[in-house]
């Protein structure tokens, strides 16, 4: 499984960006889809993740400006940014779990100017 993550940039506060996240390779049995970020000096932290059955779960931090979604056809995960904060600036990196192995893509910068 390789994940491409493309979508991130720079942006002001209260501004919106939408990441994406492309898997190929079989992803049959894939667990859980997810977000992860982690900023300069951080520990990587878990942003959102959407299981197969379509459950959804949001860092505290996130819950209420970001959404996951998922396209199946397309084999694709995304992350739409709204009402981003300076404290959002990371490398946001995606992941599968599938056949219970963790699969990373390769990050992509966010960084909100205050």
């Amino acid at each position: 499984v390789q994940l491409q993550a493309s979508g991130g940039g720079l942006v002001q506060a209260g501004e919106s960006l939408r990441l994406s996240c492309a898997a190929s390779g079989s992803t049959f049995r894939r667990i859980v889809m997810a977000w992860y970020r982690q900023a300069p000096g951080k520990q990587r932290e878990l942003v959102a993740s959407i299981s197969n059955g379509g459950s959804i779960n949001y860092a505290d931090s996130v819950a209420g400006r970001f959404t996951i979604s998922r396209d199946n056809a397309k084999n694709t995960m995304y992350l739409q940014m709204n009402s981003l904060r300076p404290e959002d600036t990371a490398v946001y990196y995606c992941n599968q779990v599938v056949n219970f192995v963790n699969y990373w893509g390769q990050g992509t910068q966010v960084t909100v100017s205050s």
